[in-house]
C-alpha cells in the first residue's frame, strides 16, 4: 500500500535502523535519556509493573513478535514460547537482538526482515506481541494493522502490546514532544534528525477504537510511561 506519509515512513525506518546501535541507551536511561534519579526510578518500577503484567499474560505455544527491536522483550517471550517468530525491518537491530538471546543461553527464534507497513503474515500463531510499535502507526493505517494481526492469529488467539505514554522524561533531553500531527523530529548521538510517526493512544481511545474494528480490549496505563494490554477477537 501507498500513500502520502510513504516519505515520512521510509525516514522512519531509517532512523530506527541508524538509531539501533544507541537505542538500548533509551531503555537503560543513559546518556541522553538519563533525566535524573527520580524519573529513573519512576521508570524502572514502571518497566517491572509492564513485565509482571507480560508475564502474567503467560503468551505460550507459537508467538510472533512484531517490531521486535533489540530484544529487550524477545528474551521475556523467548523463555515462555513453544516457537518465536520475530519480524523487524531493521536487519541491525535483528543482529542485537540475535546476540542477546544467545548471550543469555535462549534458544533463538526464528528472524525475518520486512517493512510492517508492507508485510502479510504467511502462519498463524496462538499469540502476537509487540512492543513500542504501535505509537508509530499513523491513523490511516491503523486499521489495516490490526487486519494483520487477525491474519496472524489462530482462533482464540490472543495479542498483547506495549507503548509509551506522552510524558517529556521518557524521551531524550534533546527531543520535543510531537507536534499536533503526531510527527516527531528524532536526533541521533552523532547529531542527525529524522522526522517520525508518534501517536499516543489513551486506554480508552485505543479500547473504542478497537471496538469498532471487531476486538475485544482491556487495556491499562502506569503513572507515567506505559499503555499496555491484551486483546482478543470480540465475539459475537
Amino acid at each position: 500500500m501507498t500513500g502520502p506519509d510513504d516519505s515520512l515512513l521510509g525516514e522512519q525506518a531509517a532512523y530506527y535502523r541508524a538509531r539501533a546501535p544507541e537505542y538500548d541507551e533509551w531503555w537503560k536511561r543513559s546518556g541522553r535519556y538519563d533525566r535524573g534519579p527520580d524519573a529513573t526510578g519512576r521508570w524502572n518500577a514502571e518497566v517491572a509493573q509492564v513485565e509482571a503484567e507480560l508475564a502474567g499474560a503467560a503468551l505460550t505455544g507459537d508467538v510472533l513478535e512484531l517490531a521486535s527491536g533489540t530484544g529487550w522483550w524477545t528474551e521475556h517471550l523467548a523463555r515462555a514460547a513453544g516457537s518465536l517468530t520475530c519480524v523487524d525491518a531493521s536487519p541491525e537491530t535483528i543482529d542485537i537482538n540475535r546476540a542477546r538471546l544467545s548471550g543469555a543461553g535462549l534458544p533463538l527464534p526464528r528472524y525475518e526482515v520486512a517493512n510492517l507497513f508492507e508485510w502479510t503474515p504467511t502462519d498463524r500463531f496462538d499469540a502476537v506481541f509487540f512492543s513500542f510499535w504501535l505509537s508509530h502507526v499513523p491513523n490511516a493505517r491503523f486499521a489495516s494493522f490490526w487486519t494483520n494481526v487477525a491474519a496472524a492469529l489462530r482462533p482464540g488467539g490472543r495479542a498483547f502490546f506495549i507503548d509509551s505514554l506522552p510524558d517529556q522524561t521518557s524521551t531524550a533531553n534533546n527531543h520535543r514532544m510531537p507536534d499536533r500531527d503526531g510527527i516527531q523530529e528524532r536526533r541521533l548521538n552523532d547529531g542527525r534528525t529524522f522526522r517520525i510517526v508518534k501517536l499516543f493512544r489513551g486506554p480508552d481511545e485505543l479500547t473504542a477504537d478497537l471496538l469498532g474494528l471487531g476486538w475485544k480490549a482491556t487495556i491499562r496505563q502506569t503513572p507515567s510511561y506505559f499503555v499496555f494490554g491484551q486483546v482478543e477477537r470480540g465475539r459475537a
